[in-house]
């Protein structure tokens, strides 16, 4: 690797703090610079501890306030004898640093507001938050292309379908972040998007053929290191079309995820797409990687493959364990860790970490935190809401909705968690509000007079389970209808790393809430999550995907129902989900 080319271009000063930092260092010191660990809200004493003890490369964390993260982030560095990497999921705005930061909306806002310029506001804005309380890494921005609407983990976080769109996206974001100082990560290469299943529950593939894959994925990757990338996150997904072009003969049960196969770290991304910087794992407790090989044998030949850093070890001593006997018996040479410490070094030269360090300005003052969630943040998240709520579909044209024609508004709500969530919420209730609280009050707000609809399972509930029959029958159709001049079907669902699937889940069984009524009343159903739930509410004339759950989303969206404002939002995926009925 040459660290005075693309993407690091580091100078003759730089290169000379690589150097002499790289032959100060022990062997230990080597072998914790490689890992990245996962902070749980830990005390910035307790951290303060473990890096001086350790001295490890980087850190990501769990969020907190904007002050505890600044005081964590601090007590790192102070500990540093070499200048930690602090990282964040800065995937959607100033939300992923912090939990008082701004959302700035998910990628697939981004994309339907057609404008890269939502992208890079997102960038620049979330990684200025970010900066303010010490990160200097983000993961992010999302290359990955939605090529499969069953796809269940990159739904709402990827920009889009269009591999052109993606790319444009990927490098404004980029761009935006690296004017703030935070150096970008894309991921998931090889490529999510093409499998149904989440890596983090089970090994995933990319099926593309390689021309296929390099007319999509390896556009966009071509264009990211062309434009100056510094990292990429490898994900835990098998790409077979390039492991067989790559390694001839290779057998099926040979062919693992990209994070452990060197012809796909070494032969096409640094080979074939000449990638020049630093390679970091996807989380190494996901079980796409551990269900496939085992933790001692992986941890080193992440490094073997091609990965220069290991996000997150499962247990310090025994990963630094099975490095050492993976050097004493040749699975990993010294060269490899070698080359691997080198580049993160480099990686933090170009970042000018080691700069700040000798300036003392590694951590901005607290003073900064005032940026974070500030007006003109907030002021472009409401904007880039406006531009990407879409309606995907009003056949019947039942918009607008008016207090006039349609005042007495039914809300039904499909929510994560299921039955036993909702039994809970109802015995012990529940002090967040929710998008459907929100949307009741923004109605009413304006004229309407709605009705939440709360099924009281204990009324219905049997030794064989809840009687769907009897609660649907509790008032017949010609009641409902007269009771009712329009209903709202809310869609919050959008699990994560805990199933295969993003459907919507009802209630009980051929249940009440379940839109029998859409040929009753007018209805409407509105999805704040994943924007493929059209597949299970074919039968709703009129749908609208918001890709966003906040107050400001549902505010905005009872705007554009009564025609306040206009939909303005393109969908970057086919919302209908390639079926014919979902479009009537």
């Amino acid at each position: 690797m040459d660290y005075t080319k693309k993407p690091f271009y580091l100078s003759p000063d730089d290169l000379a703090w690589v150097e002499a930092t790289f032959a100060a260092m022990t062997q230990e010191e080597k072998l914790n610079q490689v890992f990245v660990d996962m902070l749980w809200n830990e005390s910035p004493k307790a951290v303060e501890a473990q890096q001086t003890a350790y001295q490890l490369g980087g850190y990501r964390y769990n969020n907190s306030t904007p002050e505890n993260l600044w005081e964590q982030n601090t007590a790192i560095q102070r500990a540093s004898k070499i200048p930690a990497l602090i990282a964040a999921n800065v995937e959607a705005g100033g939300n992923g640093a912090d939990s008082g930061g701004t959302k700035l909306g998910e990628g697939i806002a981004c994309g339907a507001t057609d404008d890269p310029m939502s992208a890079y506001y997102m960038g620049k804005y979330g990684c200025r938050e970010a900066a303010a309380i010490g990160c200097s890494w983000t993961f992010a921005p999302i290359v990955d292309i939605d090529l499969n609407w069953r796809n269940c983990v990159i739904a709402h976080r990827a920009f889009g379908n269009d591999p052109d769109k993606v790319l444009a996206m990927g490098l404004a974001y980029m761009k935006g972040a690296h004017e703030e100082g935070v150096a970008c990560c894309m991921k998931h290469f090889p490529g999510d998007g093409c499998d149904e299943r989440d890596q983090h529950l089970v090994t995933t593939v990319n099926d593309l053929s390689c021309e296929e894959w390099d007319a999509t994925f390896g556009k966009v990757y071509r264009g990211m290191i062309d434009g100056g990338v510094p990292s990429v996150m490898i994900g835990h997904i098998m790409q077979p079309a390039w492991s067989r072009a790559l390694r001839p003969g290779i057998k099926d049960e040979e062919i693992l995820p990209a994070t452990v196969a060197p012809e796909l770290l070494q032969g096409l991304l640094r080979g074939k797409l000449g990638f020049n910087g630093l390679i970091v794992t996807d989380a190494t407790h996901m079980v796409g990687l551990t269900g496939k090989v085992q933790r001692e044998v992986s941890i080193p030949a992440m490094l073997m493959a091609g990965c220069d850093m290991i996000l997150y070890y499962r247990d310090h001593d025994e990963d630094i364990g099975f490095l050492k006997a993976a050097l004493a018996d040749g699975r990993l040479t010294q060269e490899r860790l070698d080359e691997a410490v080198r580049t993160v070094l480099a990686f933090k030269a170009h970042r000018k970490l080691h700069e700040k360090q000798r300036a003392g300005t590694l951590m901005p003052p607290r003073e900064g935190l005032s940026v974070i969630g500030c007006k003109e943040h907030k002021a472009k998240a409401a904007q880039i809401i406006d531009r990407s709520i879409t309606l995907v579909k009003d056949t019947k044209r039942q918009l607008p909705l008016t207090p006039e024609r349609h005042r007495r508004i039914i809300i039904y709500t499909v929510e994560s968690g299921g039955i036993l969530t909702k039994v809970k919420d109802m015995i012990f209730g529940n002090k967040n509000r929710r998008p459907t609280d929100v949307l009741a009050e923004e109605l009413k707000k304006n004229g309407f007079e709605p009705t939440v609809f709360k099924l009281n399972y204990l009324k219905y509930l049997t030794p064989k389970g809840v009687n769907g029959k009897k609660a649907i029958a509790e008032y017949s159709t010609k009641e409902f209808a007269a009771m009712y001049d329009a209903a709202i079907v809310l869609c919050n669902v959008s699990s994560f790393s805990s199933t295969n699937e993003r459907s919507l889940h009802w209630s009980i069984p051929m249940g009440p809430e379940i839109p029998w009524y859409a040929t009753e009343i007018p209805t409407v159903a509105i999805s704040v999550a994943h924007p493929f739930h059209l597949i299970d509410l074919a039968m709703v004339p009129t749908y609208i995907n918001t890709y966003n759950a906040n107050e400001e989303t549902i505010r905005q969206t009872v705007e554009k129902l009564m025609g306040k404002s206009a939909f303005k939002g393109i969908s970057p995926v086919d919302a209908f989900c390639g079926r014919w009925d979902t479009r009537l």
